[in-house]
């Protein structure tokens, strides 16, 4: 069963701490946010580090590549698709989906990379396909 990502999204809500998340999307760009106390990436964003609780939070350029930590194939929808927590190069794993690509031939530990799919309102929503 091919999934192409092709579905209808629904749009991202942006808050604060995601504004600059989306606005580097738009341009094609994919950033974490790094905690500069600690130095440790971390995601969904926050302000305050979920690690050591400081402040000094930036965002930098991430590498866009990660693995597949587990996924699950929605099937019993319209349109199935992918749901998968992917484990960044840089080391947080985030909610994403898998498109692009077979469900059938989907593995645990696979590489992927992201993609960028706009939702509804065309705020680019990040995804994974393999790499």
């Amino acid at each position: 069963m091919a999934v192409s990502g092709s579905r209808k999204l629904a749009p991202p809500v942006i808050t604060a701490e995601s504004k600059t998340f989306f606005d580097a999307a738009r341009q094609g760009r994919f950033l974490i946010p790094i905690c500069t106390a600690c130095d440790r990436a971390h995601w969904y964003p926050r302000v305050i580090c979920p690690f050591c609780a400081s402040d000094k939070v930036e965002w930098r350029e991430a590498s866009g590549k990660g693995t597949i930590y587990t996924f699950s194939v929605m099937r019993r929808v319209k349109e199935p698709y992918i749901i998968a927590h992917v484990t960044l190069a840089e080391g947080p794993t985030m909610l994403t989906n898998i498109v692009a690509c077979d469900a059938d031939d989907v593995r645990i530990g696979q590489a992927v990379a992201v993609v960028f799919q706009d939702a509804d309102t065309g705020v680019p929503v990040p995804m994974f396909k393999p790499a």
